[in-house]
């Protein structure tokens, strides 16, 4: 059985290094883009991005000052015993995420949206928020993410229902008139990793969207060649833009497109964006039935399904 104190611990790990550092699939893609860029202004922009980054993970401060939604998915081994059992889990996040936030990892943003009312450690109604896939075996893998409130509420996060008979053109031409509408709005601080969801209802789109932008390594692809076809087609395009780092134009809009799907209906077919930060935080830690703990490079979420 694994115990309260050792998945506690992991958990708030996983926001500490999600806090204050990125992954490695990240660091390459800013380094890609550092070496590609033939604006000298958009360089500079993606190097002291780049180096200030870096700075937080060295010293440990987060390396954005909004540090977000705190999101959690879960992967849990069908045998794996946790002691306690799930409400154990939910409680023992929050309690890392009120940790988190009084160590100053997280900054307490997160407030009640008639009232305003602040509890001061980022803990409410439905936040912190859990998702769960069940998998063969007896380990717990965690991720915490960090949605940041520019991506999230400023355009980067739409949906639309497009008609069988558009097709392929009717989604990419909704992503990328969301794109330039979303950084527009001067909230989602490119180059971004966008996430899409196509298929399913509504909301399923849109957690797929979210599910791609946040926990897809940057450079992954979809195993499902038309569906890879549509992330290449879309980077490219969206790169064409010449956005560049914060709208200042550049080679780089985009550091990655991935794109993830459901069935759905024969009504029509529903698409949403997810847009994540630059930054695209997030931390991934495996805790074993054996009692041993591993930081994971990747949130390991597509992996199997």
């Amino acid at each position: 059985m694994i115990s309260r104190t050792l998945y506690e611990q992991a958990i708030f790990d996983a926001i500490r290094k999600g806090a204050t550092d990125i992954a490695p699939d990240v660091r390459g893609a800013f380094e890609r883009a550092i070496a590609k860029e033939s604006r000298p202004a958009a360089r500079e922009g993606l190097e002291k991005t780049y180096e200030s980054i870096q700075m937080s993970a060295r010293l440990g401060n987060p390396a954005c000052p909004d540090t977000g939604w705190p999101i959690f998915y879960f992967k849990v081994g069908n045998e794996c015993q946790l002691e306690g059992g799930f409400m154990a889990l939910e409680e023992a996040t929050r309690s890392a995420v009120r940790r988190a936030t009084r160590e100053g990892y997280l900054r307490a943003t997160m407030k009640h949206p008639l009232s305003g009312y602040d509890p001061g450690d980022n803990v409410g109604n439905h936040v912190p928020n859990f998702t769960y896939q069940f998998v063969p075996g007896a380990d717990l893998e965690v991720t915490y993410v960090a949605k940041g409130g520019g991506s999230e509420c400023f355009g980067g996060t739409r949906h639309r229902v497009v008609a069988f008979a558009d097709g392929v053109k009717g989604i990419e031409k909704f992503v990328i008139d969301s794109f330039v509408e979303a950084t527009r709005s001067g909230g989602i601080c490119p180059p971004n990793v966008l996430g899409i969801g196509i298929g399913g209802t509504a909301n399923i789109a849109a957690n797929l969207a979210k599910e791609a932008a946040c926990l897809r390594t940057v450079g992954s692809r979809n195993p499902d060649p038309e569906f890879r076809r549509i992330e290449e087609d879309l980077y490219t395009a969206l790169n064409s833009l010449g956005v560049g780092i914060m709208g200042i134009g550049g080679d780089t809009s985009v550091l990655g497109v991935n794109v993830e799907y459901a069935y759905t209906h024969i009504a029509g077919i529903c698409v949403a964006i997810s847009s994540n930060c630059m930054v695209a935080r997030r931390g991934s830690y495996r805790v074993c039935a054996d009692g041993t703990v591993q930081e994971m490079a990747s949130p390991n979420w597509f992996e199997g399904r």
